[in-house]
């Protein structure tokens, strides 16, 4: 006989849900995102495959007590429920009628999409067990953060596309002779790995939070704390190469966020490290701090502004057509139809009012569930976590009101990883606040 604990933690040495999170954030960051792979009938990207993987393996595990996927109630796991239901409830009324075929497919398309972004933030939130895990999981994805800025900094300073040199015989490109290096105020505008330079500064936006977090709490515990740091600067520099108005914007909301949180001796290292950086950044490169200034004090001549205004009469006609469900996933596309600048436009325009509400709640309740963490926990280190990952969980809400960022793979895929990441927060300050007698849970008779 040996006894089996009913959603116990995995043992230590055995690949568990930090495991798979940790190879879906290494793919999806280091691998062009342009990328996909050759022979099937859709265009998934190697990341899109370790996610549906991971959607297959939440759902097994799901079905079995000794796999070490946590059960029961969580309000991330709740949020992301009602999210896909919203969005199955879109999918199965809109292709319950006719619509053209190209619509269709890209309506097909977009639901295995969702189903993947669902899968992994599910992984992360139940398969995530305890704190040096999730830990595991965010350390990977700030390293991969930096290792995707420094191919940034090549596009920038250098002008030299690494991307070339990642290639391999399985993968296609999805769009053909799009570049990765676009150019704004004489300057290069970078992408990285991503798909577009907003994309990869609204990334770095979410990942240099993070990075700082490791740095300090790595300080806080005696532990090497310079290889943090070190990340912090080549994501900050990431977010400055990528010349973007919303990744700007976006790392706004977040350092409001932690200023409000953070105790002043903390604001105040902040703030002379800002101000160090933005001195290097005047030395190193010229005009750039000039080009970003010019992005906020030269809005009224934006063409960019101008062009995501313009077609708000659109919208407006469209979303009336479709209040509730919307016309369809991935139905809304260019060249057919014109680019809404502006996810929460697009959703209620795919999706309807429903799974515009739907998509905003995942993010709010995730920021909530990561703050419910902060104050449940008792440790200085993991309640700046709790309040780092509400930051970064504020970063896709803002930048939704700048751009279509569900159309974007990258950035989506950190979003609900982070919204994971707060749920496994909220399941391991729980736990501490337990008594081992509580947390053992049933014990099961397995006959071998």
């Amino acid at each position: 006989m040996a006894a089996a604990t009913s959603g116990a933690p995995p043992l230590p040495g055995r690949a568990d849900g930090a495991t798979v999170a940790a190879v879906f954030t290494v793919v999806l960051l280091v691998v062009p995102a342009r990328l996909v792979l050759k022979y099937l009938p859709l265009s998934l990207t190697p990341a899109n495959v370790v996610s549906l993987a991971a959607a297959l393996l939440w759902l097994c595990a799901q079905l079995t007590l000794t796999l070490g996927a946590a059960k029961g109630r969580n309000p991330v796991r709740t949020v992301l429920f009602a999210y896909f239901t919203a969005m199955l409830a879109t999918f199965g009324f809109t292709t319950y009628g006719y619509m053209d075929s190209d619509e269709l497919n890209l309506s097909d398309h977009s639901f295995v999409l969702v189903i993947a972004t669902v899968g992994i933030a599910l992984t992360v939130c139940d398969g995530v067990r305890g704190l040096r895990r999730l830990d595991f999981v965010l350390k990977t994805l700030v390293v991969a953060g930096a290792v995707i800025s420094v191919v940034g900094a090549f596009q920038f300073l250098f002008s030299v596309d690494l991307t070339r040199f990642m290639e391999l015989p399985i993968l296609r490109y999805s769009t053909e002779g799009d570049s990765f290096v676009l150019e704004r105020a004489d300057l290069r505008r970078v992408a990285a790995t991503t798909g577009h330079p907003i994309e990869f500064g609204v990334t770095c936006a979410m990942l240099l939070p993070l990075a700082a977090h490791l740095a300090v709490k790595a300080r806080l515990r005696g532990e090497p704390a310079l290889r943090w740091w070190a990340c912090t600067l080549l994501i900050g520099l990431g977010l400055m190469f990528s010349v973007s108005r919303s990744a700007m914007l976006s790392l706004f909301v977040a350092g409001v966020v932690l200023f409000i949180g953070w105790p002043a001796r903390q604001r105040l290292r902040a703030l002379l490290a800002g101000a160090g950086f933005v001195a290097v950044i005047w030395a190193a490169v010229p005009g750039l701090l000039g080009a970003i200034a010019g992005l906020f004090t030269d809005l009224g001549n934006d063409e960019s502004i101008q062009y995501r205004t313009h077609d708000y009469a659109v919208a407006g006609q469209e979303i009336g057509r479709h209040f509730w469900l919307g016309r369809g996933l991935g139905t809304w596309y260019a060249p057919k139809h014109q680019i809404f600048d502006n996810q929460y436009i697009l959703s209620m325009v795919e999706t309807g009012l429903i799974g515009t509400v739907a998509y905003a709640s995942v993010f709010v309740v995730a920021c909530y569930a990561a703050l419910r963490a902060r104050h449940l926990s008792a440790d200085p280190g993991d309640r700046d976590l709790g309040l780092t990952v509400a930051a970064c969980l504020l970063v896709p809400l803002a930048g939704s009101f700048t751009f279509d960022l569900l159309s974007f793979a990258t950035v989506t895929g950190i979003a609900f990883v982070l919204v994971g990441a707060a749920g496994a927060l909220l399941r391991a300050a729980r736990a501490d606040q337990l008594s081992p007698s509580q947390t053992s849970g049933p014990t099961i008779e397995v006959t071998r």
